[in-house]
């Protein structure tokens, strides 16, 4: 498509196909190929889930990072409190990042992917016309079946830091809608891809901090409409930007971690507001001379949490999209599938198909080298050289101060927790109503019934409440080995009859309870 121009600035906003990452894995190569890499893991990552086949229940509920759907469905039930972490269903992402301009002629460039969600229809060919089908078989022994799909999406920004400085940048980072048909063989049917228009825009800022030091802001938007807030979720992805993430680069410009920000810089990165989002420094770092290893030539914005200068193992062959899986325990897996597992693996999905043509056709060399690799025998940082690894500390380790083992301290067995007004605690019976946008194991439990098995506190002082499962045959082994599905007090609601609280191990029956903590406001106005 041609260039869109803002007005009254020198950048430039084109939005184009991103390209697919190659098949036989990434390769070494400039800073935008490596980080790039990263960046392909992070777009596909859920894009299809082992074992790849369509009857999966795992497959049914799928795409779980930096969806950004229109705000009517997201807000249906209220506002999403926002973090750093993209798991959740959100309408925007914001990133701020710091950044050191040397020279005043510096030029940042932002690159915003996604994938646009696809619905690949299968119909038969009839007399006078085609009929929509779940799955057809076609002479020449291929099965196809009704799938949805997804298309990488990049809207890339060029602005020079100083016109971002006196002016914000507005541009429009939607795809349009489309429609493909592909011809199945002898004449026995087609296939139909179709795509819904996605609406969105993204807005640049910047603020000079120092004489140097820019902070720069990328907020990213849905803003379709959805004349339906109530649609199921699957429907709603069709106008949804999934996987959303941002690449920032730039001439005469190095970017500064916020993760280990260098000295003196520590309250400017605190002072970032990231949002279902969160910025880590991609490249080499900057360790040469007046280099200190704390900044970088590019950032990836990413709705997965990942440390700086992420890569991906050069032991990987390939993408097989559980990116937070194992690449050695997925690839045995696979293999392990019989032949109509494959075969229906096959008809799901080309990337499905894909990876199994890669673990069959897979070198044992390639195999073993998914083993493990040791990365260094250099000593840990800190060591000195004769000093053993495995000797005795000089003294116990100290207890972080959210934990104190007093009566002032968490009691998970005897703390309570208001839900919808009732006090729940330990052997409380409750109905699990996880949000929407929740963990896609936590969607399967949803309308279960459950037992309390204590109510935890996290290191942020927010509320977990564990439970296990009335109808699930391993609960008692589950409680046995302390293994729990863990749910926040809004996502529960008391089930009738609730008992009281177990009473605690002396007879007195627990008296503190616990109050959720407020939510974030809404940052999303």
């Amino acid at each position: 498509m041609p260039d869109a121009v803002a007005a009254r600035s020198a950048a430039r906003a084109v939005a184009v196909d991103a390209p697919e990452p190659p098949a036989d894995g990434p390769s070494p190569g400039p800073l935008a190929d490596r980080l790039s890499a990263v960046a392909d893991a992070v777009l596909y990552e859920g894009y299809l889930l082992y074992p790849y086949r369509r009857s999966s229940p795992k497959n049914r509920v799928r795409w779980q990072f930096g969806v950004l759907l229109p705000r009517a469905w997201v807000e249906r039930d209220g506002p999403v409190a926002p973090g750093v972490s993209g798991s959740a269903d959100s309408w925007y992402q914001r990133t701020e990042c710091l950044l050191r301009a040397g020279r005043d002629d510096a030029v940042v460039t932002v690159r915003v992917r996604y994938l646009q969600m696809q619905h690949k229809q299968v119909e038969q060919a009839l007399p006078g016309g085609f009929r929509p089908v779940d799955s057809l078989h076609t002479a020449d022994g291929v099965r196809h079946l009704t799938f949805d799909e997804a298309v990488p999406r990049e809207t890339r920004l060029t602005v020079a830091l100083g016109d971002l400085l006196c002016r914000e940048l507005t541009a429009e980072a939607g795809a349009a809608a489309g429609e493909e048909t592909e011809d199945l063989p002898a004449g026995a049917g087609r296939v139909v891809r179709s795509r819904l228009q996605v609406h969105a825009r993204v807005t640049l800022t910047a603020q000079r901090l120092g004489t140097d030091l820019v902070r720069l802001r990328v907020r990213t938007e849905n803003t379709g409409r959805c004349p339906d807030p109530s649609v199921p979720r699957d429907r709603a992805l069709r106008q949804a930007l999934i996987a959303t993430h941002t690449l920032i680069t730039g001439s005469s410009v190095r970017f500064v971690s916020l993760i280990d920000p260098p000295a003196g810089l520590a309250k400017a990165a605190a002072g970032c507001r990231n949002e279902f989002t969160f910025p880590v420094l991609g490249g080499d770092p900057d360790v040469g001379p007046g280099g200190d290893g704390q900044a970088a030539p590019a950032v990836l914005s990413a709705p997965i949490l990942l440390p700086d200068h992420p890569q991906v193992a050069p032991e990987s062959p390939g993408d097989l999209h559980d990116a937070a899986e194992i690449d050695e325990i997925l690839t045995l897996r696979t293999m392990l599938l019989t032949d109509e597992e494959k075969a229906e693996a096959r008809a799901t999905d080309p990337r499905a198909a894909e990876i199994l043509d890669r673990v069959d056709t897979m070198p044992a060399e390639v195999l073993a080298r998914l083993h493990g690799a040791i990365r260094s025998l250099a000593p840990a940082a800190g060591e000195t050289p004769g000093t053993s690894r495995d000797a005795a500390p000089a003294g116990p380790p100290e207890r972080p101060a959210w934990w104190q083992e007093d009566a002032a301290g968490p009691s998970p067995a005897t703390d309570t927790v208001l839900v919808d007004g009732v006090r729940v605690g330990r052997g409380s019976r409750v109905r699990l109503r996880p949000r929407r946008g929740a963990d896609a194991q936590d969607m399967f439990l949803a309308g279960r019934t459950a037992h309390v098995a204590g109510v935890f506190r996290d290191v942020d002082d927010g509320v977990q409440v564990a439970v296990t499962v009335d109808d699930d045959p391993a609960a008692e082994l589950h409680t046995w080995y302390g293994r729990f599905h863990y749910f926040r007090p809004d996502e529960l609601e008391p089930a009738e009859p609730s008992p009281s609280p177990a009473p605690t191990p002396d007879g007195d029956a627990p008296t503190r309870t616990t109050t959720p903590p407020t939510p974030f406001p809404d940052h999303g106005q």
